[in-house]
């Protein structure tokens, strides 16, 4: 199966700055920016209270999935499949990653490929293999 949806976590994952300066756009908010361009489908999931699709963040992704707006929360299998449904995608077509194992581990039983993020390199080159691409996460000096 094409691997087609990249499906995000907000907190510890996209707020990862990797010492990128204060101005700059963090590595995994650029690589999704790049992911998009190329015609991934994009999805933030979040169990963040309080984050909204509306933040500035909404134009990142083709869809943005808050468990308090919707009635589940990750690791519940049913979130990872309600939002592939909103890509448009099987599952078996996304990839995840949360910087929580149990986050991860709800992915992979909802079907999809589960990437544990503790650095924004490892993550990075994790992405690229799965995806067979170089994804920019820097942004231009």
């Amino acid at each position: 199966m094409t691997l087609s949806g990249l499906v995000l976590d907000f907190f510890g994952v996209l707020t990862d700055s990797d010492g990128a300066p204060d101005h700059a756009e963090p590595p995994l908010v650029t690589l999704v920016r790049s992911a998009r361009a190329t015609g991934l489908r994009t999805a933030l999931l979040s169990n963040a209270e309080g984050r909204r699709a509306d933040d500035g963040l909404g134009e990142l992704f083709d869809t943005v999935v808050v468990s308090g707006e919707v009635g589940l929360s990750k690791p519940d299998p049913r979130i990872y499949r309600l939002t592939a449904e909103r890509l448009g995608l099987a599952t078996t077509e996304c990839v995840f990653v949360d910087d929580l194992r149990s986050n991860v581990a709800g992915a992979v039983v909802a079907g999809m490929i589960g990437i544990h993020h503790q650095t924004v390199p490892a993550t990075v080159a994790e992405l690229n293999i799965l995806f067979g691409r170089e994804f920019p996460h820097r942004q231009p000096d």
